[in-house]
């Protein structure tokens, strides 16, 4: 491990660690304003919300599943027709 010169670790870490303990409201008010100034920042970046981003994705789940439907009943019809696979375009 590096060792460093650094009085930041010497004293024993963060000033947050040498404050005395906030209260229970204290604590309540910042973990509000901390998730309205994140949620404020998702939304300025566009993030899509997790409930938003289900549709697609089952959307998406069901085309791969009807390809895989589809790609076996073209394998088997090239079968039947003794064909074998398709060379590549």
């Amino acid at each position: 491990m590096t060792q460093t010169q650094n009085r930041f670790f010497d004293e024993g870490g963060p000033a947050d660690e040498r404050l005395p303990p906030a209260s229970p409201r204290a604590a309540a008010e910042l973990d509000t304003m901390v998730r309205t100034q994140a949620e404020r920042i998702l939304r300025d970046l566009d993030v899509v919300k997790r409930e938003s981003s289900r549709p697609p994705r089952r959307l998406a789940r069901l085309a791969r599943e009807e390809n895989e439907v589809l790609k076996r009943r073209i394998e088997a019809l090239e079968a039947a027709l003794g064909k074998g696979a398709a060379p590549p375009s």
